[in-house]
This record gives structure tokens, C-alpha cells and sequence, in this order.
């Protein structure tokens, strides 16, 4: 399988993290504040290497808590 990230909610918090390609690991790579956005939502699609290739969408929410008030 081969992993990608097709889009994010807000525009533009794709930036925010990346996906390994192999493993569909998501890792965070900006900073996340609470005040700014509280939920994102990651559309992620997963292809196989098949004759003709297949594919697949999820949806991942990520709830930002805020920790320091």
C-alpha cells in the first residue's frame, strides 16, 4: 500500500502534518493551538500496487485540548 494526504479541514493545516507513504504513520509537523483551530480533519487515501491499482479513503479528526489553561 502506498499512503497520501488528500486534503485537510481548515485549508491550508495540511502543512501541519505529513504521513509516512509505507507505514501510513501521521506525524504532526507544525505547531497546533487551541485557540486558533480546535478540530482537524485529515482525508487520507490508501492505494495498493495492483493491476489496476485500487484505492481507498478515511477521515481522521484531531481534537486539539488546550493543556495550559
Amino acid at each position: 500500500f502506498s499512503y497520501s494526504i488528500v486534503r485537510s479541514v481548515p485549508v491550508g493545516s495540511r502543512d501541519l502534518f505529513s504521513i509516512d507513504p509505507k507505514t501510513g504513520e501521521i506525524r504532526v509537523t507544525g505547531g497546533l493551538d487551541f485557540e486558533d483551530v480546535r478540530l482537524h480533519e485529515i482525508q487520507i487515501e490508501a492505494t495498493d500496487k495492483g493491476t489496476p491499482p485500487l484505492s481507498n479513503h478515511c477521515s481522521v479528526e484531531l481534537e486539539v485540548l488546550d493543556v495550559n489553561d
